[in-house]
C-alpha cells in the first residue's frame, strides 16, 4: 500500500485521550486523522477489557470500558475524522512546512501537527510460567467478553488492579471465583480488595501456581504454599493470568523523543522537544503526572488548543466555552 493522506492534526493512536482530542480539534476546525495499530478505535479498553466497568471518568458513577470508547466515537463523529486503523506509525520526519508521518503499511500522512497519544506504546502480557508446558486451551490474559466464563471455575493470577477487577466484574456470573497472588500484599486498589475479600472469592497469598492440568482444555491447578510447600488441586475450567503488562514505544524510541522510562516527556503545554510534536495520556510523564483517563482527557484538550496556535499562528490557545457555540 502506498496512500497519501493530508490533514491539519495527525492523532497517534485512538484510545481514549486520542479519540477525545479528535473531537477537540473537530471543535477548534481542525481537519483530522488517527492512526493506529489495532483493527479498531478504543485502544486498551477496546483490547482488553471491554466489559469492564470505569468509574473514574467525570459524569459517569460507572460505565463499560466499549460503551466509554462508543460514547467518544460519538463525540467526534460529527467532525468526520479520518481513522486509519491497522496501521502502525513507524518514521517521522519533519520540515518548515509540516511533518511527514510513513507507516510500516506504506501509508504516509503529511500533517501539521502530530499528538501522540499511544497509550503504553504497544503492549504485551507477562506470561504465566505455569502456561508454558500447557498445551491445551483454557488460559487467556484479558477477557474481552465477560459472558464466555459464566458458569464456570475460574483462577485468577495476580494481585494488580487487573486480577482484582476481573475478579469484581466475574464474581457474580462464575460458578467460583479463586484469586492466587505470590505475596502476602496487593498492589490492587484498596476499596476494590475489599470488595473482593467481602465476595465469595477465595483469595490465596503467598502461593504460585505451578501446573494446570487437562487434556486439551485445563480441568485443574495446582497451586503451592510458598511457606509450607502444600499442594492444592483445584477444579478450573479458565485461567485468567493478570500478571500486568511490558510496554515498548516501538519506532517512537527512534523519532529523537526526549523519554524518560519509556515515556514522552511534556511541558505544560504538552509540547514535546521536537517542533509540531504533542503529547497527551498515559504515554507521557511530567512532574507530578497521574495516570487517569481523566487527567488524559484535560491533557488532550490542553494540546489540542496549543498546537492551534502551531497551526494557525493568529488563533487564540482559549477558544472559548463550547456552551457559547450555537
Amino acid at each position: 500500500m502506498s496512500t497519501t493522506v493530508d490533514t491539519d492534526l495527525l492523532v497517534v493512536g485512538a484510545g481514549p485521550t486520542g479519540l477525545y482530542a479528535a473531537y477537540y480539534a473537530g471543535f477548534r476546525g481542525l481537519r483530522t486523522a488517527l492512526v493506529d495499530s489495532l483493527p479498531e478505535p478504543g485502544g486498551q479498553i477496546s483490547a482488553m477489557y471491554p466489559e469492564k466497568m470505569i468509574y473514574d471518568v467525570a459524569g459517569f458513577p460507572a460505565i463499560k470500558g466499549q460503551d466509554l470508547v462508543d460514547a467518544l466515537v460519538e463525540q467526534a463523529a460529527p467532525f468526520e475524522p479520518n481513522y486509519l486503523l491497522g496501521h502502525r506509525a513507524e518514521q517521522l520526519a519533519q520540515d518548515e512546512e509540516g511533518v511527514t508521518v510513513t507507516c510500516a503499511s506504506g501509508l504516509v500522512v503529511r500533517t501539521k501537527v502530530v499528538l501522540i497519544s499511544g497509550g503504553i506504546g504497544t503492549f504485551s502480557p507477562r506470561p504465566l510460567p505455569a502456561a508454558d508446558a500447557f498445551t491445551g486451551e483454557g488460559v487467556r490474559y484479558f477477557v474481552p467478553r465477560l459472558a464466555d466464563l459464566a458458569g464456570l471455575d475460574v483462577l485468577i493470577v495476580g494481585g494488580g488492579d487487573s486480577a482484582f477487577d476481573w475478579a469484581t466484574s466475574l464474581e457474580p456470573i462464575a460458578k467460583s471465583i479463586t484469586l492466587v497472588h505470590r505475596r502476602d500484599r496487593f498492589r490492587a486498589h484498596e476499596h476494590t480488595v475489599r470488595r473482593v475479600l467481602a465476595s465469595t472469592a477465595e483469595v490465596i497469598t503467598s502461593a504460585e501456581v505451578t501446573a494446570l492440568l487437562g487434556n486439551g482444555q485445563v480441568r485443574a491447578a495446582d497451586v503451592v504454599g510458598k511457606l509450607d510447600g502444600a499442594v492444592r488441586t483445584l477444579p478450573v475450567q479458565a485461567v485468567v493470568a493478570a500478571l500486568g503488562f511490558v510496554a515498548d514505544l516501538g519506532p517512537m524510541t527512534h523519532w529523537g523523543l526526549e523519554q524518560r522510562k519509556r515515556h514522552i516527556l511534556v511541558n505544560q503545554a504538552m509540547r514535546t522537544n521536537l517542533e509540531r510534536v504533542f503529547a497527551a495520556g498515559d504515554i507521557v510523564d511530567y512532574d507530578g503526572k497521574v495516570k487517569l483517563i481523566a487527567t488524559g482527557f484535560g491533557e488532550a484538550a490542553t494540546a489540542v488548543n496549543n498546537a492551534m496556535t502551531v497551526i494557525d499562528p493568529s488563533a487564540h490557545v482559549f477558544p472559548g466555552h463550547s456552551s457559547d457555540v450555537p
